[in-house]
């Protein structure tokens, strides 16, 4: 995003918290909230990733007065949340603790980013307290069984107008994908994780209904591996969490394994493609899922450009031609494309791909 309007030391903690953050955070709704500093924006929205989801929490500083702290406003179903007190002595006083605002210095662009991973560690410690509190025997249970798991989250949802539930965010399998990809460009780790949704009951069921199951990945790895395509194992009667996650990993330890085997397979297919279209003026180097040709027929000169799906070669590929002389040459593309399709697939055969 722009860092136009906002004052030099927001921008700059803007800049570092954006660099540095471990995962994905986005700004949104930059604003001002200054009647003496007409377009000095110094107030915006952080979407901070959550349990794969997103938080919403306004962060207010104030033009007026920059060495002053910024504010946090957080979101509506947390009007419990007090991150800075701590409940102290019998007649249950809260104090402030020291944190990241007590000593602020708005010439350090690195305090940002310090304050919001203050904050969502002690948002974790207290989803997880809630959540740890609710009267249910099957959480209780499922809990219990997967609390050693490194990295998971959990996060208490309840309204008016909606029922309880519990989410959780489980991380899935103990790999390192960015080294199996050759020139990884990804700067964060991925990861796939499973998003398991509870309702909260009040009695343990002999045999409870099975949780709402989503797979979940990075943004990054869907250049690499279909998520959406992953069919999940079936939940079976009385099973909790601890059993269904080694299947669930084994099935898609295979399924990555075989999606970074199956790069290779595409580029020796853009390689096999040069000698009927030439060497390609563009191509994907790292996960090989495009690559653009420099075609002639006859009078005509055109682009090809060749899309290939992380499902390739059981998808076949999309083809897309550009050119200047559109109309005249509609007829001849259409037949070039058949005779494209038509030697790709003899290609696919000789490789044995």
């Amino acid at each position: 995003m722009s860092y136009d309007g906002f004052l030099p030391f927001i921008s700059a903690q803007l800049q570092y918290l954006l660099n540095h953050y471990p995962h994905t955070i986005q700004i949104e709704q930059a604003r001002s909230g200054t009647r003496y500093f007409p377009g000095s924006l110094d107030r915006f929205t952080l979407l901070i990733p959550y349990c794969q989801d997103h938080m919403k929490w306004d962060v207010i500083y104030n033009a007026e007065f920059p060495l002053a702290a910024p504010d946090v406003i957080f979101g509506a179903e947390d009007e419990d949340f007090h991150p800075f007190h701590v409940v102290c002595g019998e007649d249950g006083d809260s104090r402030l603790v020291k944190n990241s605002l007590t000593d602020w210095n708005n010439k350090d662009p690195t305090r940002l980013l310090a304050l919001v991973i203050e904050l969502r560690d002690k948002y974790r410690s207290y989803q997880e307290k809630r959540v740890g509190e609710v009267d249910d025997d099957r959480l209780k249970f499922e809990i219990s069984t997967i609390v050693s798991r490194e990295g998971i989250e959990m996060h208490m949802s309840s309204g008016f107008e909606k029922p309880e539930e519990v989410k959780f965010a489980v991380p899935l399998m103990d790999m390192n994908i960015n080294k199996m990809v050759s020139a990884c460009p990804w700067r964060h780790p991925q990861k796939i994780y499973l998003q398991v949704i509870y309702p909260v009951g009040r009695k343990y069921a002999s045999a409870p209904s099975a949780p709402r199951l989503k797979l979940m990945c990075t943004p990054e790895l869907k250049a690499l591996f279909s998520i959406d395509d992953v069919k999940l194992p079936p939940w079976l009667d009385g099973m909790c969490m601890a059993e269904y996650l080694p299947h669930l990993e084994e099935l898609l330890q295979r399924l990555v394994i075989e999606a970074v085997t199956l790069t290779d397979v595409r580029r020796q297919f853009i390689e096999a493609l040069a000698p009927l279209l030439g060497r390609p003026l563009e191509a994907d180097p790292v996960f090989c899922r495009k690559a653009s040709f420099l075609v002639c027929s006859g009078p005509f000169t055109f682009m090809l450009h060749v899309f290939l799906s992380t499902n390739f070669p059981k998808q076949q590929p999309s083809l897309m031609l550009q050119s200047t002389q559109v109309i005249i040459f509609l007829y001849s593309s259409l037949k070039i494309m058949d005779l494209f399709i038509q030697n790709s697939m003899q290609i696919l055969s000789m490789t044995g791909l």
